[in-house]
């Protein structure tokens, strides 16, 4: 994460400015590496309540962010206190080295490889012509006109074609469920 840090602080100057849509992708894109760095140190039970802890003080601390200083640096301090706590909760002796920090922001692939293995054992039911445009327009972020263009397509039907196969797809998921 640490190589997301323009992004971060970016998106935290935004929010501090008001912009609710950069507040939102820095939670969620915090989220996912709190949880991995709680997971590894107190296991998955504890770890979402830890998450959740975090996230509500960054939330009220926010206006303690120096927008000059590294923002993660700022979030491994509140993380870095919240394990403190757990363990004083648990009546552990804790040793958090500073050195740790960079685990916090280290790329976790895992969960990233794992969703990327269910969207493609998605995407594999639908026909060939529905996959590709589902990939331009949903994962690689094409615009429907880009996608219009590419395959020769009117814009209606590259919407009705990704609107069919989001909802075929959609369909996939509920029966995966039920089996």
């Amino acid at each position: 994460m640490i190589g997301d840090e323009p992004q971060y602080r970016e998106w935290m100057i935004a929010a501090l400015g008001g912009d609710a849509i950069s507040y939102r992708r820095l939670l969620a894109a915090l989220t996912g590496h709190l949880r991995a760095y709680y997971v590894r140190r107190v296991g998955s039970a504890t770890a979402e309540d830890l998450v959740q802890e975090t996230l509500i003080a960054i939330h009220s601390r926010r206006a303690t962010y120096d927008p000059g200083q590294p923002l993660t640096a700022w979030v491994y301090g509140i993380a870095r206190y919240k394990l403190i706590d757990e363990f004083r909760r648990e009546r552990r002796r804790a040793s958090i080295p500073l050195e740790d920090a960079g685990e916090l922001f280290a790329l976790d692939e895992t969960e990233a490889l794992s969703a990327r293995r269910d969207v493609e054992k998605l995407l594999n039911r639908l026909p060939e012509a529905k996959q590709r445009l589902v990939r331009a327009v949903k994962l690689d972020g094409s615009s429907i006109a880009e996608v219009a263009a590419q395959t020769g397509l009117t814009e209606t039907a590259v919407k009705v074609g990704v609107h069919r196969a989001v909802k075929s797809l959609s369909e996939n998921i509920g029966e995966d469920r039920a089996d």
